[in-house]
Order: C-alpha cells, then sequence, then structure tokens
C-alpha cells in the first residue's frame, strides 16, 4: 500500500510539526480542534480510513470495532498505553495496533519524583498561603514537612518508568524497593540498589513512599483496593503516574479523610476528568491533570513513533511497535 494513497485519520490535534509531517507522507484528515471525538464521530472516521491514530481518551471497544467495517487495517496509537483499545478484537479482526512506548519514561519519572516532593514538603498548603495572603513570615514550627532522604520507596510496576523513578529516587537518597510481575535483572537491581518484594502485601506495609508505575490490565485493576490501602502506615504517602484505575479512588480517599494515609500525589483519576471533589479538595493531596508526558520534547518524540508506524505498515511492513495481545 503506497504511503500517498494511505488514508490517515488523527482523532486530536498533535503537534504542529508532527501534522505537518503527517501531511506529507499520507492523505490525512487531521481534527480541527482540540475536543475528543465522540463516539459517533469515531465510528464514522473508522469506517473511512486504513490507518486511525487515536489517543487515550478514544474508548475502542469491540462494539466500536464491529463498527469499522473492513476497510481499517491499523490503529497507530498516539501514546504507550493501550488500556482503551479492545487490541485482542481488533487483531480477530485483521486490525493491528501499534503504540508509541519508552518515549515519556523519563517525563514521568520526573513528575513522580516532583510529586513525592510536593506531597511530603507541602507545597500545595504554602502556595494556598501565599496566594491568599495569609502567610504572616516564618516561624520555626510553621509548615513542617518530612524529609525524604534515607525514606523507603516502593514502586509498584519495575519498568522502564519504574526504574527511571528508582534511579532518581536513588539520587535523593532514599532507598529504593520495588513490586513487579517478573523480578528483574540483578544487574538492574545492582545498578539501581533496589530491594525486590515477591509479596505486594509485604512492600506496602514497610514503605514511607509508594510510587504506581505498572499499566492498566484487568489483573492491575483496583490492585490498590482498600484492603490493601489499609496496610499502609499512617505516615506514608502514595503517588500515582500511571493509570488511576489502579488504585480504589473512593477507598483512598476515606483515607486520605480519616488521616490513616498521610497524604497523596496524583496525575490519573480512576474516571478520567471525573474526580471525586472530597479527594480534590484536600489539603493532603497534590491533584494534577494527567501531566506526566506533557513536554514538548516528549510529545514530539510521541507523534515521530507514530509517523514511523505508519510508514512501515504503508511499505507493507508490520510497525516496529506492534502490540501484540498477551503481550500488555
Amino acid at each position: 500500500m503506497a504511503a500517498e494513497h494511505l488514508s490517515v485519520v488523527v482523532t486530536r490535534r498533535l503537534p504542529e510539526v508532527v501534522e505537518t509531517r503527517m501531511k506529507e507522507l499520507f492523505d490525512v484528515e487531521l481534527r480541527d480542534d482540540d475536543t475528543p471525538m465522540t463516539r459517533s464521530e469515531l465510528a464514522d472516521a473508522m469506517a473511512r480510513c486504513d490507518v486511525l491514530v487515536p489517543t487515550i481518551n478514544d474508548q475502542i471497544d469491540a462494539n466500536m470495532l464491529a463498527r469499522a467495517g473492513d476497510r481499517l487495517r491499523l490503529i497507530a496509537n498516539y501514546g504507550a498505553g493501550v488500556d482503551h483499545i479492545d487490541v485482542g478484537t481488533a487483531r480477530e479482526r485483521g486490525i493491528l495496533v501499534s503504540n508509541t512506548p519508552g518515549v515519556t519514561a523519563d517525563d514521568t519519572a520526573d513528575m513522580a519524583i516532583a510529586l513525592i516532593l510536593a506531597v511530603t514538603r507541602r507545597f500545595p498548603e504554602g502556595i494556598r498561603l501565599m496566594a491568599t495572603g495569609e502567610w504572616q513570615g516564618w516561624s520555626p514550627t510553621a509548615m513542617l514537612g518530612r524529609r525524604i532522604q534515607g525514606r523507603r520507596v516502593g514502586i509498584l510496576g519495575m519498568g522502564r518508568i519504574g526504574q527511571a523513578v528508582a534511579m532518581r529516587a536513588r539520587a535523593f537518597g532514599m532507598q529504593v524497593h520495588y513490586h513487579n510481575r517478573k523480578r528483574v535483572h540483578p544487574k538492574i537491581e545492582e545498578q539501581l540498589e533496589a530491594t525486590y518484594w515477591e509479596s505486594l502485601d509485604q512492600m506496602v506495609a514497610r514503605m514511607d513512599v509508594l510510587s504506581i508505575n505498572c499499566p492498566h490490565t484487568p489483573s492491575t485493576f483496583h490492585l490498590m483496593n482498600a484492603r490493601r490501602l489499609k496496610l499502609m502506615k499512617s505516615e506514608a504517602v502514595i503517588v500515582n503516574t500511571s493509570r488511576g484505575e489502579v488504585i480504589d479512588e473512593n477507598a483512598l480517599t476515606r483515607m486520605l479523610r480519616a488521616g490513616e494515609i498521610a497524604g497523596a500525589g496524583l496525575d490519573v483519576y480512576e474516571h478520567g476528568n471525573e474526580i471525586n471533589p472530597r479527594l480534590r479538595d484536600l489539603p493532603n493531596v497534590v491533584a494534577l491533570p494527567h501531566m506526566g508526558s506533557a513536554t514538548v520534547e516528549g510529545r514530539i518524540e510521541m507523534g515521530e513513533k507514530v509517523l514511523i508506524n505508519v510508514k512501515t505498515f504503508a511499505d507493507g511492513h508490520r510497525p516496529p511497535d506492534q502490540v501484540v495481545p498477551g503481550m500488555l
């Protein structure tokens, strides 16, 4: 399939340099505004293109794929996570799925460390004091937070992002611990000075900071449920820059309000942008609008990966970042 005859639909606005390159390479239909497509618009787009370039906002389930028709052959996702795409059903229908792995690991790890610092050193409360003009000056006992040096950080999910978090945590003098579906190579453990915990329960109960860095899959949904959250020390904090569904948000809200967990730094939420107001308004919560990967450099690199995946497919080969069911 020649690239110039390949019909591509992009569901959201992308960095200008990426859109320009797409127009040069393909017969591309770009989004005029930066609002998500409705399900009806998405279904129509899937029916008229060879390649769809969606984002995390586009829920491509079995029902949506059934409406795609016979033309669609590649879903080139703009992003690493593909939990919004029914990859198994796509494969059954002969539709390949690709993603953009490894691009934003450093950006997301930076945000995880920023959230750890923001929660433990009480940044939001300090900002509110300054914004409201209530600050009365320095005091020996005012706005006391906690050091992170020497503290134990437990990393849930030791993939690219988890390892990047571990490397940064070591630079801050933290003790690195982790739980992962599979233990990482001994050389990686040695490099990161990381201690492996086979039991997630035992690790959670002993950590000062818990960093969520695993993907959302059926096996990780509510992995941090009410029972497991109750294992955390009352002075511990939890940070999530991965997927909101990994944490039972209602249980977390109750425990934060009761002082059973000291604080939380959240960049993702269980129900997308519908955040529990009882969680959002807590002084011990730092809530960000899913901006962990939001750097100019990272978003352009994501676009470049999409371009490579689509161009490779157009040239008659499998995309280098093809997602295979069961390997998520």
